[in-house]
């Protein structure tokens, strides 16, 4: 139905706050500044800024009106899979907030952040004692920079042992798509190694693969498919008698947080998607934090700065310095030490849960997973048998013949007021949904979902193609172009000439 207003009920229509622009308005009442001398030299100071004009409301309403049209794990369930939105607890948001954290400035004296570093020195014990690694660096930005610490520390260890170089990397082809990327940006040659039917990987080629040139194995355990590695400690054997490192992808580490050590597994180093495992959710492209933990062959390697203890109190060691234990360290992955607002949240997380705490966590994760598995399977085709980890993978083999994709089914679902489930990926899996309900959720919650997938699997099935291909209705804006929108996507507003 269309309305005069462009507004429907109460899903008011927002245009772009340039165009509600009213020249002249304004939220302030401000004296004309007095007339002054330009110190610009011969450059012309521009007439406008081309900021937009608006009252006071206007602004609290564009903003408000905007945010009701984002989908929030607030608002509804968010089975994104291999993204771990869990839920943001509110005591992490108010600690997170508080002035002696919000407030900090990088390049203040030590002296004046003793707490801060005493709350990243902390958070980095736990992460030590749940992965039984020796050393981690804290400042990796998120999980690719993560990737890129990790990688790098194991480029020097190669180095400072000599021998012939090792330009090799194996990286799985159910891993995540910035592993090989990650490697690649190094210098690496990758090679993919292929998964069983089971989903998992196929170690004979892997060792047939692996000789005096390979550098590492970057592993994701759980991996893509929502399965854990079952012959994890054959295969870091037989990389470590390769002389290799394994790097392991610790973006799905919530479905075994307090239940298995990485480092058990023969891990070298992996990096910890804080903004996932540890509560942040990270939609919208911020804030991530990725520390890296290392085994004790990598632990000389960690690169700087590092929190140390001393007489004073706790200072940071910037410079490599043999009477400190950092001659080895590589260099530095960033300006400063981290995202100190993450550090917060994800240490509130954990004292909030403890260890028994995060065993039941990941416990309840890949329990509601293996539910949706069970209850999903007979309407949608599960690739690999079994149970799953922390997410359960369905491909679009029930869907042959109807005319509807999985596409088509995601659509659908924002029509039903879900966020859909991540489509598409990973590509070993044709037409893949891998949905991951995370263990924040209710039976209740699940059961609506399922509900929800059973009937939709029922109407493609019955040939009612045609409705879903016109899913979404009942969004603000309908199907776009999306792939002329992430090729050609206009990032700049013009006013009509």
């Amino acid at each position: 139905m269309t309305t005069t207003s462009g507004h429907r009920g109460l899903e008011m229509e927002e245009p772009l706050i340039f165009e509600l622009d009213s020249p002249g308005q304004s939220g302030v009442d401000l004296p004309l500044p007095p007339t002054t001398y330009t110190r610009l030299g011969r450059v012309a100071p521009r007439d406008s800024l081309g900021l937009p004009g608006l009252t006071e409301p206007q602004v609290v309403r564009h903003y408000t009106r905007l945010s009701q049209k984002n989908y929030s794990i607030d608002a509804g369930f968010y089975p994104l899979g291999s993204c771990t939105m869990k839920h943001n607890t509110r005591l992490g948001e108010k600690l997170a907030r508080l002035p002696g954290f919000a407030d900090l400035h990088p390049l203040q004296p030590i002296s004046t952040v003793q707490g801060a570093l005493a709350l990243i020195d902390a958070l980095a014990g736990w992460l030590k004692a749940l992965t039984g690694m020796a050393a981690v660096a804290m400042t990796p930005a998120a999980g690719a920079h993560g990737e890129m610490c990790g990688m790098m520390a194991i480029r020097a260890a190669h180095d400072h042992r000599g021998g012939p170089p090792r330009l090799r990397v194996l990286v799985p082809e159910s891993a995540h798509g910035t592993n090989p990327a990650t490697a690649a940006a190094l210098g690496f040659t990758v090679e993919t190694i292929p998964a069983t039917a089971e989903g998992r990987v196929d170690v004979a080629v892997l060792k047939a693969k692996l000789g005096p040139d390979v550098a590492a194995l970057m592993l994701t355990n759980p991996n893509t498919c929502g399965l854990f590695e079952r012959d994890i400690l054959t295969i870091s054997q037989a990389v470590h008698e390769a002389g290799a490192f394994l790097y392991c992808d610790g973006a799905n580490f919530n479905a075994i947080v307090g239940r298995v050590r990485p480092a058990d597994l023969g891990v070298d180093a992996m990096h910890i998607n804080l903004h996932k495992t540890f509560s942040t959710p990270h939609g919208g492209g911020g804030p991530g934090s990725g520390p890296v933990v290392f085994s004790q062959a990598l632990a000389p390697f960690v690169p700087l700065p590092l929190i140390l203890h001393d007489d004073d109190g706790l200072r940071l060691a910037e410079t490599r310095d043999e009477d400190e234990g950092t001659a080895l360290a590589y260099g530095r992955m960033k300006a400063f030490h981290g995202q100190v607002g993450v550090f917060v949240r994800a240490l509130a997380y954990t004292l909030s849960h403890g260890a028994d705490g995060l065993y039941q966590a990941s416990g309840d994760a890949v329990l509601s997973a293996n539910y949706l598995l069970a209850r999903l399977k007979g309407a949608f085709n599960a690739p690999f048998t079994g149970p799953c980890m922390h997410e359960a993978l369905f491909d679009d083999r029930s869907l042959k013949g109807t005319g509807v994709t999985t596409l088509d089914i995601a659509k659908a679902l924002i029509d039903e007021g879900f966020h859909p489930m991540t489509v598409y990926f990973p590509l070993v899996v044709h037409g893949a949904m891998l949905i991951e309900p995370t263990e924040s959720e209710t039976k209740a919650t699940l059961d609506q979902f399922i509900a929800t997938m059973l009937a939709l699997a029922d109407r493609a099935k019955a040939g009612d193609a045609a409705w879903f291909q016109s899913a979404p209705r009942l969004t603000p804006r309908r199907r776009l172009d999306e792939t002329a929108a992430a090729r050609k996507p206009i990032l700049r507003w013009k006013p009509n000439a």
